[in-house]
């Protein structure tokens, strides 16, 4: 399914994210913590606290698609500092896998 979502950029948002949040919440994250326009046709990663658990939003002109993950084991680790990361489509694929990139920090 995520293969036939055509990103502009995909950002990550570093700082662990309540999964309660829905479309609303993870827009609203998007608009007034990343200072973003959810419009954009970028897509939106997030994590939970233990690292086990993203949502990504994405706006593909017709509407919003909301997609999860939850590893069995291990963490998602994103590489960099900045608390919004972007990350090529190699490095999100190898993320989603649960792969740790060279240079990555455990959040």
């Amino acid at each position: 399914m995520l293969e036939s979502v055509h990103a502009r950029r995909i950002l990550a948002w570093r700082d662990p994210v309540d999964m309660r949040k829905s479309f609303d919440g993870l827009i609203g994250l998007v608009r007034d913590s990343m200072i973003e326009d959810p419009l954009s046709g970028s897509l939106y990663v997030f994590v939970n606290r233990r690292g086990n658990y993203l949502k990504l939003i994405y706006w593909d002109r017709t509407g919003f698609a909301l997609f999860a993950k939850r590893l069995d084991r291990g963490r998602f680790i994103f590489p960099g500092q900045d608390n919004t990361q972007k990350l090529s489509a190699e490095q999100f694929k190898l993320i989603l896998d649960g792969i740790v990139l060279g240079g990555s920090r455990h959040l």
